[in-house]
């Protein structure tokens, strides 16, 4: 497959969250299985290799080579299939010079004679040279510790054990810290070539092996040297080496067009919700372009945190008026209003609720928006004929909950999907009955009070009876007023900002309920909140379907990737990645 084919596949798949991360492990697993460049009959086999590092293997730093220092391992001991020609397995002791700890000392940074590379001075294949810190050492020390251009470092402990680096220029003279593990290689094996193996599968699998059952995650010196790798003949590293370079220059190419495409969208998709999020002065004309952008806006989501942005903004246009159309034969909302401070009047003085004494009603100047035709400013009070704080803590005890009873409703019961009754949190009858005023009705808003503020959620017929428990409150609508839309009010962007900025406590937030019966917002005709609502409804639809649709997106590019990566491990694919 070349580099355009590869593209051609890739347009396909390249939304896969890790689709690049694995493209740059599958070409190294080819790398190191043979199947990324063709062999060559005529390269001198690295059997040849092997011996003479066996021969060449003398010094203070390395033992002497054992009898079976040229002996290769079974091609099938690591991998599967035919050895490719001229390949041998071996070992990462057989093929290095030597394998070691570096240098125990305190970093200093006033030290300029010798610098001290650390774990920490290694980022993204680099080190920072400028800021990596000086160690007193003696001169036989240096000696034996200085790095050199070729070695191989590797991180033997926490939270990046087992990383890489290539040094390829040391512009100081510098020494490595103890919490690193130096292999130095031979001319006969290219210190690019190990570089690829210790970023393969092949590599990572076994050393998870070797460091399994260890608490603190390290790696020593002996399960470096034991570790096997596949070793090509000398002329093959070098193909293999300029292969892989060539194809991870083409990864990043296609990482920054992603990424470049990525911008692009994202820069459209958040202009069109700044948009909608700052209506224009004239209220008829903002609600059209709402609705031709709404109408966009599902193409342009195209993550998840984009169709939850989307949701909110669907919200914000909802409490706006800028979600369906007004009709001027609608009911306007004032005399709805009236109808409602009638009713709760009269309730209050039967006894029902509490007794309600009006205040005076808010302005427009009081709700920070424009409001359309036929709508009207309100207080939330003047649209709930009760609002009730669950009972105390004090009034629900240990004793109190059983397996099997009426479930108690807290805030963390109230999730976006509806009422969820957690687990044990359920009282037996005695309880109910003593808590009777706190039972729930169907058509009640039960809402937190605390954590998350503004999560709300409409009682059904199937939550009627349940209790409202500690730090829950229950709202309980006018039947003028269409429940759903006070449930879609408070969940809003614009409230929810105002609940969390009126919230009192330190360690946890509680919502005053004097603070929320303040609460002003833009009240529409009886006839447009049924719109509204039913608007709301299918677009909230339309965003269930974009997030399930993008789940199975993912999930089929996924499958695809996995597909194409297994057929070019296939045998049949040892060309794959080949040049034409």
């Amino acid at each position: 497959m070349n580099a355009q084919r590869l593209l051609a596949y890739f347009e396909r798949i390249a939304d896969t969250p890790d689709a690049i991360d694995r493209l740059r492990r599958f070409i190294l697993d080819l790398a190191v299985r043979g199947k990324l460049v063709p062999q060559d009959p005529t390269n001198e086999p690295a059997s040849e290799i092997l011996r003479r590092i066996a021969s060449e293997k003398i010094g203070p730093f390395v033992a002497t080579a054992d009898s079976n220092e040229t002996e290769s391992i079974p091609f099938g001991t690591v991998l599967e299939g035919e050895p490719p020609v001229g390949w041998v397995i071996t070992t990462l002791r057989k093929i290095s010079s030597r394998i070691h700890y570096g240098y125990t000392a305190s970093a200093d940074t006033t030290v300029t004679d010798v610098k001290m590379v650390r774990i920490t001075d290694v980022q993204d294949n680099t080190v920072a040279w400028s800021s990596v810190p000086g160690c007193v050492i003696d001169l036989k020390s240096v000696d034996q510790y200085k790095l050199e251009a070729g070695d191989l470092l590797i991180a033997r402990t926490g939270g990046t054990v087992g990383k890489s680096f290539l040094v390829r220029e040391v512009p100081f003279t510098s020494v490595f810290a103890s919490y690193l593990i130096r292999v130095q290689g031979t001319r006969h094996v290219l210190a690019d070539y190990v570089k690829l193996f210790l970023e393969s599968s092949l590599y990572w699998d076994q050393l998870r092996e070797g460091t399994r059952g260890t608490g603190q995650p390290n790696v020593n010196s002996a399960v470096l040297g034991r570790l096997i790798l596949p070793i090509p003949p000398y002329a093959e590293q070098h193909r293999i080496v300029g292969r892989v370079n060539e194809l991870m220059a083409l990864c990043d190419r296609l990482e920054a067009a992603r990424a470049e495409r990525d911008k692009k969208r994202n820069r459209l998709t958040l202009a069109s919700f700044a948009r909608l999020n700052t209506p224009d002065p004239d209220p008829a004309k903002f609600a059209t372009d709402a609705r031709v952008a709404l109408s966009v806006l599902p193409v342009l989501a195209a993550r998840r945190d984009q169709i939850q942005q989307l949701r909110q903004t669907i919200l914000n246009l909802a409490i706006r008026g800028a979600l369906v159309p007004q009709d001027p034969s609608d009911e306007p909302a004032l005399d709805l209003l009236r109808r409602a401070a009638i009713e709760k009047a009269r309730l209050a003085q039967a006894g029902h609720i509490r007794s309600y004494k009006p205040r005076n009603p808010p302005s427009s100047a009081d709700v920070p928006f424009d409001l359309p035709g036929g709508w009207q400013p309100a207080y939330i009070e003047e649209v709930l004929n009760d609002l009730q704080t669950g009972p105390f803590g004090s009034s629900l005890h240990q004793s109190d909950y059983q397996i099997g009873g009426t479930p108690v409703i807290n805030p963390a019961s109230i999730q976006i999907e509806g009422i969820v009754p957690i687990d044990n949190m359920a009282v037996g009858p005695l309880t109910l009955e003593r808590l009777s005023s706190f039972k729930l009705r169907a058509g009640d808003i039960v809402m937190g009070r605390r954590g998350e503020m503004g999560r709300c959620a409409l009682v059904s017929e199937k939550e009627h009876g349940w209790l409202c428990g500690t730090g829950s409150l229950i709202l309980r609508p006018s039947r003028f007023v269409h429940s759903r839309f006070i449930v879609l009010l408070i969940g809003s962007p614009f409230v929810r900002a105002y609940l969390a900025g009126s919230a009192v406590g330190t360690t946890m937030q509680n919502l005053n309920q004097a603070i929320l019966l303040k609460l002003a917002f833009g009240l529409p005709p009886a006839a447009e909140q049924r719109r509204i609502v039913a608007k709301v409804d299918e677009l909230m639809a339309l965003c269930d379907r974009l997030e399930a649709s993008l789940t199975t997106a993912d999930t089929t590019r996924s499958h695809l990737l996995d597909a194409l990566l297994a057929d070019a491990l296939a045998p049949v694919a040892s060309e794959l990645l080949a040049t034409n």
